[in-house]
């Protein structure tokens, strides 16, 4: 008896992975040698030892993935988990678990095998180091050739536009051009030009001396005098009127301008940088912005890719804001599952970068575990069919309906398609819309 234990421990020792068994009372029975390496606690000290003591895991109180599998028969694998069997030292593991029985196929006890994933998630943080800019992500080719310049237009003070539809990341490109640049220890003043109103916008811009309207009882400085020597990042530029289009072109041309009410010119040294969502060329055929002054902000124009055209960056994306919230949060969330990235890379994010940060934080809030499911994620990031609810006052021919119709506009009314994800032959299809009224 006392060979086979000993040969069972050499083959234990032989595995790459982590090994422990407990018995019923959950206490440690064997312990490996890469068990002892990964976790840093002896194998004498383990054996004997109620197993939470150990690992001290998250799921150790609620969600022992090791008593799920003892409970219900089924085995698990690649469960991630968090361990902590140092307090100052998280690691973070795959699990694999599985039942062990005697030789009359009773229960006595349970294995789990966990392998260190410290290793692999350094090496995607590098990686993914090596496609950021500041605290931009992106593996795109198109941001990766900006990525390439933006060491040398951060050097200069040239004009910068920035294009590209909301939430494409457009500041975050203006604060790492200022970041990188010879002006990073001097303010960085963000004007959104369309949030303030066209009485307002002037003297926001430019100040105001006392005496210039009734309100005006003392001297304010405008964005252009806080910005100085800095960088001013001019937002939603296509929304501002003729008049003030007009005072910017001075500003940019001559580097001067006049306070409102006031008799004396001020000279300004602050870098523009400018940004809109709007497609100034063909604002300037209509005549909604002036043809000079969009030669003179567009010296150097960085034109960002909405989301659903750079999908390769999603993955990065996800694990960036992950990273971030677990910071702000003081979580342990280790990912999302399969099955989310699968919804994130079918939707198409009208909302871009920021909708994509949005539905990570609003998964935070709910997922109580180390992994975003399906459940977690907002409503409408999942598709049509997995978020199908019904109103209970619908009768069985409304339901009927309406799924067929989602089904219809899922394949673009193809029918034959359509008649085949239903389960129906074809010409039953037919039949049930022209019975139920159903028109494109």
């Amino acid at each position: 008896m006392n060979t086979l234990l000993k040969n069972y421990q050499i083959v234990l020792d032989s595995i790459e992975d982590g090994v422990f068994t407990v018995n019923k009372d959950w206490e440690i029975m064997s312990f490996n040698r890469a068990a002892e390496q990964i976790t840093g606690i002896p194998r004498k000290k383990a054996t004997g030892v109620h197993c939470r003591e150990v690992f001290r895991s998250t799921l150790c109180k609620n969600g022992c993935i090791l008593r799920k599998t003892m409970t219900t028969g089924d085995p698990l694998s690649n469960v991630l988990v968090n361990i902590c069997p140092h307090k100052k030292r998280q690691i973070h593991i795959s699990v694999n678990t599985a039942i062990l029985r005697d030789s009359n196929d009773k229960v006595i006890g349970g294995v789990e095998v966990f392998r260190d994933l410290s290793k692999i998630i350094e090496l995607k943080q590098h990686c993914q180091k090596l496609g950021t800019f500041e605290n931009i992500v992106s593996k795109n080719e198109k941001i990766q050739k900006y990525f390439a310049i933006l060491p040398q237009v951060a050097a200069c003070d040239s004009t910068v536009l920035l294009q590209g539809a909301t939430g494409t990341g457009k500041e975050l490109f203006a604060r790492a051009i200022h970041n990188a640049g010879p002006r990073k220890n001097k303010p960085f003043i963000a004007v959104n030009c369309s949030a303030l109103p066209d009485t307002l916008i002037e003297s926001e811009l430019f100040g105001y001396k006392a005496g210039a309207f009734t309100d005006a009882k003392k001297d304010k400085p405008g964005r252009f005098a806080l910005a100085e020597n800095g960088t001013i990042f001019l937002d939603e530029i296509g929304d501002i009127t003729p008049a003030i289009q007009v005072r910017l072109l001075r500003v940019l041309q001559e580097k001067q301008y006049d306070p409102l009410g006031g008799d004396k010119t001020e000279k300004t040294n602050a870098r523009v940088i400018v940004a809109t969502n709007k497609n100034l060329e063909q604002q300037v055929v209509e005549g909604a912005f002036r043809e000079d002054l969009f030669y003179r902000i567009n010296i150097m124009k960085f034109s960002l890719p909405p989301l659903k055209e750079r999908k390769e960056d999603i993955p990065y994306l996800v694990e960036h804001f992950i990273n971030q919230f677990n910071f702000l949060n003081g979580k342990s969330i280790l990912g999302i599952s399969q099955e989310c990235m699968a919804f994130f890379m079918s939707y198409d994010w009208p909302g871009n970068i920021r909708e994509l940060e949005n539905a990570i934080e609003h998964s935070f809030v709910l997922c109580q575990g180390e992994l975003i499911l399906p459940e977690h994620l907002p409503e409408r990031i999942l598709p049509v069919r997995e978020r199908l609810t019904f109103s209970s006052n619908l009768t069985l021919q409304d339901i009927e309906r309406a799924a067929i119709i989602q089904a219809l506009t899922r394949n673009t009314w193809k029918k034959v398609v359509t008649a085949k994800e239903l389960g129906i032959d074809k010409n039953t299809l037919r039949r049930k819309i022209a019975r139920l009224g159903i028109t494109r």
